[in-house]
């Protein structure tokens, strides 16, 4: 296609700066892709690497251990700093490019037009980053049998709970402002209604539509987590998801009397700290004689946390979970 050199040549008689407007269109459909998705606050952004080689990466350190005085004096070093990287690719591809007849753009101006249309494309921008992210981190999340609790607001204390006490190599403990409550429309409901009939709460208002703070955790409603899905509990950076985007074109459609609008973009989502990502869910044990199904995930239970299990086949002694 032939880019269009000036957008006057489409719309005749608009304003003489009309040739900027595709460039600053451009900026607003990043910038509002930027504050529309929810979780852009939560990706991972201590990357490194050049993403137009195709990949960054992501690290995480370890835990600084004490050693008794002396210890480096004696060994003539001290520890070597613990890293694990995880390579983040950015190979998922995608595009908007939609086509307009000069007879159309007359009907509309083509500074009406572009900004109709980039607003949509922000719009679906938004989704599409919101629920690819959401859904690696559900993937990759741990699962919690939280079936025990009656009571909506127990059951999301105990995951929070589960979260801030966790303790590895790269964790110890997790405070609350790091935590993100992502619920979906309907659950996001039943904690609103629980926070409604709390009639000694006088600083709940029950006339706005966000609450914002959970029992110190930032929570959000979002309509783009993965069916099934209540709700996912994360910390800050459990999940990168590097962006690239090229500049939004009007281009002249050859041996034709149409326009393309088009935007490009290429991301990659992974997740960086599957041990700080929770869910709920139902298990049942698989039976004894079962088939292995690599359909399927599989789940072990440890001190009642349910974790994936990365197997090609049963193994004997273990009881395995499926998870629904």
């Amino acid at each position: 296609m032939a880019r269009v050199a000036s957008l006057a040549i489409l719309a005749a008689g608009t304003d003489p700066q009309a040739n900027d407007f595709l460039k600053e269109e451009y900026g607003k459909v990043i910038e509002n892709v930027q504050k529309g998705a929810i979780s852009t606050n939560m990706k991972n952004r201590d990357l490194s690497g050049d993403p137009t080689a195709g990949s960054v990466e992501a690290k995480r350190f370890a835990n600084a251990e004490p050693q008794a005085y002396g210890t480096a004096r004696a060994a003539g070093a001290g520890n070597k700093i613990k890293a694990k990287p995880v390579t983040v690719a950015i190979d998922d591809d995608k595009e908007f490019v939609e086509e307009m007849e000069e007879k159309d753009t007359s009907l509309y101006g083509v500074d009406g037009l572009v900004q109709r249309r980039g607003q949509n494309h922000t719009l679906r921008m938004i989704a599409y980053l919101d629920t690819k992210f959401f859904a690696t981190a559900y993937a990759s999340a741990i699962a919690l049998n939280l079936s025990g609790y009656d009571k909506v607001e127990e059951e999301l204390e105990a995951i929070i709970q589960e979260c801030e006490t966790t303790k590895n190599d790269f964790v110890d403990g997790v405070p609350r402002a790091l935590m993100h409550l992502v619920l979906s429309p309907k659950y996001y409901g039943k904690v609103r209604n629980q926070l409604d009939t709390q009639t000694n709460n006088a600083n709940v208002d029950t006339s706005a539509e966000e609450f914002k703070v959970w029992h110190g955790v930032k929570t959000y409603s979002c309509v783009n987590l993965p069916n099934g899905c209540d709700y996912i509990l994360l910390v800050d950076g459990a999940v990168a998801q590097p962006v690239m985007a090229t500049p939004y074109n009007v281009e002249k459609i050859p041996l034709s009397n149409a326009y393309g609008l088009e935007l490009f973009f290429s991301c990659g989502t992974k997740t960086v700290t599957p041990d700080l990502i929770f869910k709920k869910g139902v298990f049942t044990a698989v039976a004894a004689n079962a088939t292995f199904d690599a359909t399927k995930t599989y789940y072990t239970v440890s001190n009642g946390v349910y974790t994936v299990a990365d197997i090609q086949a049963f193994a004997n002694g273990t009881t395995y979970y499926t998870m629904g």
